[in-house]
């Protein structure tokens, strides 16, 4: 058997060698573990896009610098209404003459109490068991990421070209209707360059592999109720005051209301097939320095409600509803509907 003996410079050289080594595989490990699809995700996160005030440039810049390390991207930023710009990323097929496929997403979303939230709703905080704490995280950030991760996978890890050319819109104003966004964009000569002949947008979340694909999105009410009765003091009981009348109508949509969640808590229809109707603010009382007039009622009582139709339901049958029983005429009761 032969043996070496190492001198001590070449075994300090070697231990400095597998030093560096072990160091260089640390760093390109942990560099890699940093930047995955949920760290890119909650990078997105992070980005505070809700209204009244919405980051729309950050989060545009943002996504522009995720379709550029994909490669083969083309990014163009459309600006249809001042300070709302609308980011359009391009896959180019192999056939750029068949009608394209659009992708969409929007970047707002809706504001944050950020007190009554377990971590910040902008830290995007991943607890021990998954869970990523964040405003937008469902509706609809996750859609926008999982578009670029798509092409991210096919592209590099495939060497995939799609046949059609793909387009992934991000588009701004949703949460307020989209009347500077989606709608404007839609009614642009830039749109019909695109000769889309199929989009798919955001739609219900699933827990599992399996999803649904809607044909058609439930149309948004925004029902605003108002009653008006007699003031007086507030000992004395009236009939068909604006309190009164109100909180009637209150209960007889309640009812309504349940009726519908039954049917999917029984499992009998899901979420987007029932009309859902949800209370969003209440508004009456006579103002004083230290908040209400509790000895007073009013005269005037209103409510909000967000109320969405299916496809499948009739909305003229419903409008007979809100006037026959939700808000009457007979009990001094007027309504509202927006964005209809």
């Amino acid at each position: 058997m032969n043996t070496a003996t190492l001198s001590a410079g070449t075994l300090a050289l070697l231990l400095l060698f597998f030093s560096l080594f072990f160091q260089t595989f640390q760093q390109t490990d942990k560099l890699q573990e940093e930047d995955n699809p949920i760290t890119r995700f909650q990078n997105y996160l992070r980005i505070n896009t809700a209204h009244p005030t919405p980051d729309y440039l950050s989060a545009i810049s943002y996504l522009k610098s995720q379709a550029q390390s994909i490669g083969n991207l083309q990014t163009q930023i459309f600006e249809f209404a001042p300070l709302k710009p609308l980011l359009l990323i391009t896959w180019k097929g192999s056939n750029p003459t068949l009608p394209s496929i659009l992708l969409n997403s929007h970047l707002d979303s809706v504001p944050a109490e950020p007190s009554k939230w377990i971590h910040s709703p902008f830290s995007a905080v991943r607890s021990s068991d998954g869970k990523i704490y964040a405003r937008g995280s469902q509706d609809d950030k996750c859609i926008g990421m999982q578009y670029l991760e798509a092409i991210r996978n096919l592209q590099l890890k495939q060497d995939f070209q799609p046949l059609r050319t793909i387009h992934i819109s991000y588009v701004p104003d949703e949460e307020i209707g989209g009347f500077d966004g989606a709608a404007k964009f839609a009614a642009s000569k830039e749109f019909r360059d695109l000769n889309v002949g199929f989009m798919l947008d955001e739609g219900q979340a699933s827990v599992n592999d399996e999803f649904r694909v809607f044909y058609a999105d439930r149309s948004p009410w925004h029902l605003i109720i108002k009653a008006v009765g007699m003031p007086g003091h507030g000992s004395k009981l009236f009939d068909n005051s604006a309190m009164e009348n109100l909180m009637k109508s209150v209960e007889v949509m309640s009812r309504f209301r349940e009726n519908q969640f039954d049917l999917v808590k029984a499992g009998l229809k899901a979420n987007s097939e029932v009309i859902s109707v949800n209370p969003v603010y209440m508004k009456a009382g006579t103002p004083s320095p230290t908040g209400f007039v509790m000895n007073m009622q009013p005269s005037e009582a209103e409510a909000g409600f967000d109320v969405r139709l299916p496809p499948t339901a009739d909305p003229d049958l419903l409008r007979r509803k809100i006037a026959d029983e939700w808000a009457p005429a007979t009990r001094n009761m007027m309504y509202q509907v927006r964005n209809q």
